[in-house]
């Protein structure tokens, strides 16, 4: 598991409430599907059934903690309504995220209390428990009536409202793994599933058979499409039915069919299940069955992830690649004891002003200063070789950081904030052609300063007008590329981001105009907002790098980074030995 899967939240337990008036539903919703349970009690009961004499605001907390438990249809928390409104409540409409709830009593008498709840919405949970990250205030009424002497809530929404905090505690995130178009890269889905861990192996298998979410759907590929279903009962690999996903003891799943599938496709199939469960704390061995026999004969008494590590999630593409910075405009590689020129253009200029590597270090991107005044283009696109020459592929008066795409040998780039291009090296020829990729879905949201791809090659992190997006990257039938499906990310609120970069296929690391806080890092799904350390660092942060274990920045004064391995009282920016004292930009592949 990911060590910023693992990362403590920042947010910090607030006071529950919420409501409305009437029966009527939460307005400006979608109406999704409930996420199921297997029909077992939750392993620990958040909220037990109403206290004798509870007053109203008491009762309504309860209500909302009893509302993680999604049991028989939520059946504790409408022990909480009266007899009328436990009968028509829809608890299925809808599973509102939300925080910083305010509430007052607007009348009460002996039978009857009326009551006023202001809250910010933060996000909903929708079909197949995907998480859309919202924003927004809103307000409902909510009546409470005295039934046999004691009071009930008598209106409320349909749906289920959870405060963000218990939302966290009563619901794994969890990663689905498809595949990229090549087949080569496992692409993180992430979903939120009620975390009793003996149901999770159950859960995970149900929502890959179901596929991924409709904005990943024409990026991604399955081998566990339409016409494979799961045969009889997850168990535990010796056929034991209780405790599945708990402890040792691995798990054992028959699917069919997969028959037609040949032994490449059985090992991506493969894939795509150990690393879903592996991820979700589901140790192995993994028995994978087609009809009741091995799925694959080589590994008849159970698959580990070493069986699959060319396609694990975490590895870290261009590892053997090295830090490298910018630094006085030029191209330098890091060493503890210092820096060396790098071999070639790059290393030998004096006006590079942003630069990439790609996964393997062997070609170059770069935006270079070219001298003139404007109205003329003040920046070129430079593109070449690590040892060797380069050449402009393209000019503009603003030019992004470039980003390497990771299958076709691409740098990506955006021109005067609007124009999002593609500069593709033939590796035989040598020739470079530039391509513009079809992306009116995000230049018609603002000016697009940074645009960075995720290393799976499937989606864009961008930074338009200071706010954060994420986009999917489409390959399409013509050979050329579109982003679609752009989404804000919230990155707190009154903060302007001014640099981002990939972690992990599920986080990016963003910082921000910010001197409290200036890094944060946020899951793709927006569900998440971890507040960095701040230690040592001075602001502004001006630049940020990450691999899935460590996070590079560029302050005022030097290149720092943070290692997510650190115990936590450890962890704290410190200086990149062979960067410290000097300015420059933290440089990695990708």
């Amino acid at each position: 598991m990911s060590t910023s899967r693992s990362a403590c939240l920042a947010a910090v337990l607030l006071t529950l409430v919420f409501v409305v008036s009437g029966c009527a539903s939460l307005p400006d919703t979608s109406t999704p599907e409930a996420i199921g349970t297997i029909g077992q009690e939750p392993a620990e009961q958040t909220a037990p059934p109403p206290a004798p004499g509870a007053e109203p605001s008491l009762l309504l907390r309860k209500f909302f903690e009893a509302s993680t438990d999604p049991t028989d249809r939520h059946a504790t928390a409408r022990q909480y309504l009266t007899g009328e409104r436990a009968r028509t409540w829809d608890d299925a409409a809808s599973t509102v995220i939300v925080d910083k709830v305010d509430f007052l009593i607007e009348s009460r008498d002996d039978d009857v209390a009326n009551y006023t709840v202001r809250t910010n919405r933060v996000g909903e949970l929708q079909s197949g428990g995907n998480y859309e990250a919202q924003e927004g205030s809103f307000e409902f009424k909510v009546r409470f009536d005295r039934v046999d002497g004691e009071w009930r809530i008598a209106d409320i929404p349909d749906g289920v409202m959870l405060d963000r905090p218990l939302f966290f505690k009563s619901y794994k995130n969890v990663a689905l793994y498809f595949l990229d178009p090549s087949g080569t890269t496992t692409v993180p889905d992430l979903r939120w599933i009620p975390s009793r861990q003996d149901q999770v192996a159950a859960q995970l298998i149900g929502l890959l058979l179901g596929g991924p979410k409709p904005a990943l759907v024409p990026a991604v590929r399955t081998q566990l499409g339409e016409n494979v279903s799961l045969i009889g009962q997850i168990t535990k690999a010796d056929g034991r039915t209780s405790s599945v996903g708990v402890g040792p003891g691995g798990v054992r799943i028959d699917l069919q069919g997969v028959s037609e599938l040949d032994s490449t496709n059985r090992v991506l199939l493969a894939s795509q299940v150990i690393w879903s469960l592996a991820n979700a704390e589901i140790s192995g061995p993994y028995v994978l069955l087609a009809d009741g026999k091995p799925l694959d004969d080589r590994y008849a008494n159970g698959w580990t992830t070493a069986d699959v590590a060319d396609l694990n999630p975490l590895s870290k593409s261009g590892s053997d690649v090295g830090l490298h910075a910018l630094r006085d405009g030029s191209l330098v590689a890091v060493r503890d004891t210092g820096v060396v020129a790098t071999p070639g253009y790059f290393g030998s200029v004096r006006n590079v002003r942003s630069i990439a590597l790609s996964n393997d270090g062997s070609l170059v991107a770069a935006v270079v200063d070219t001298g003139r005044p404007a109205p003329e283009p003040t920046n070129a696109l430079m593109v070449g070789t690590y040892d060797g020459g380069a050449f402009p592929v393209a000019e503009g008066g603003t030019i992004s950081r470039p980003s390497w795409a990771p299958r076709d040998g691409s740098a990506w780039a955006v021109v005067d904030g609007v124009r999002v291009t593609r500069a593709v090296r033939d590796r035989q020829t040598s020739q470079v052609s530039v391509v513009d990729v079809e992306a009116d879905a995000v230049t018609s949201l603002g000016r697009i300063s940074e645009l960075r791809l995720s290393r799976d090659g499937v989606r864009a992190a961008m930074i338009i007008d200071g706010k954060v997006y994420f986009a999917v990257v489409v390959a399409l039938q013509n050979g050329n590329y579109s982003l679609t499906s752009p989404r804000l990310v919230p990155i707190g609120a009154g903060s302007t981001a001014t640099s981002l970069d990939w972690s992990s296929g599920e986080n990016v690391v963003i910082a921000r105009a910010s001197s409290d806080v200036p890094v944060v890092l946020v899951t793709v799904d927006g569900a998440r907002l971890e507040m960095l350390p701040n230690r040592n660092l001075t602001a502004p942060v001006v630049a940020v790098d990450a691999t899935p274990t460590t996070e590079y920045v560029a302050d005022s004064r030097s290149v720092f980074q943070l290692n997510n391995t650190d115990p936590p009282a450890e962890r704290y920016w410190r200086e990149v030995p062979g960067l410290s004292g000097i300015k420059a930009i933290p440089v990695l592949p990708g």
